[in-house]
């Protein structure tokens, strides 16, 4: 259903890591560690600054790939990995892309599902990989009849 989208990119998307969304963010998942979420403390740290949590790429803008259509409603999250080169900064800029790394599909119970692998990059202002993303997104058969409608 989606082979033909394999290998293609959003355009990349410029994002800041900023400490209004961090505090929320860290708030949000229940860790307040002082190195998300206080400012003195960032300062005093090997970072000299504070850093974002590690699964805060996933509030970030990754673009969008116009041949991928898929529904906001009734996918099963299936899997995300994060690989990180280092640490987020508080305050800098990422520049953030998706890539469609594969698809496949496989018989189940429930009917015929569709695995869309999608590999998601944050890049600094020189293009230096900071962070990939791997998430797996599940289409169960009854979200496919509705996209072939």
């Amino acid at each position: 259903m989606y082979k033909n989208v394999i290998g293609k990119k959003s355009e990349k998307v410029k994002n800041i890591v900023e400490m209004g969304m961090v505090k929320k963010f860290a708030d949000s998942i229940g860790d307040s560690h002082p190195l998300f979420i206080d400012e003195e403390y960032g300062k005093k740290s090997r970072y000299k600054g504070n850093i974002a949590p590690p699964t805060f790429p996933r509030v970030f803008d990754y673009g969008e790939i116009e041949e991928l259509h898929l529904p906001n409603v009734g996918l099963i999250h299936g899997e995300q990995t994060y690989h990180y080169k280092r640490l987020l900064l508080v305050g800098e800029t990422i520049y953030c892309f998706t890539e469609v790394a594969d698809y496949y599909e496989k018989k189940a119970s429930i009917g015929l599902l569709g695995f869309i692998v999608l590999k998601r990059y944050g890049e600094d202002e020189e293009g230096n990989t900071i962070f990939t993303e791997n998430q797996t997104v599940i289409i169960t058969e009854a979200v496919r009849k509705e996209l072939v409608k």
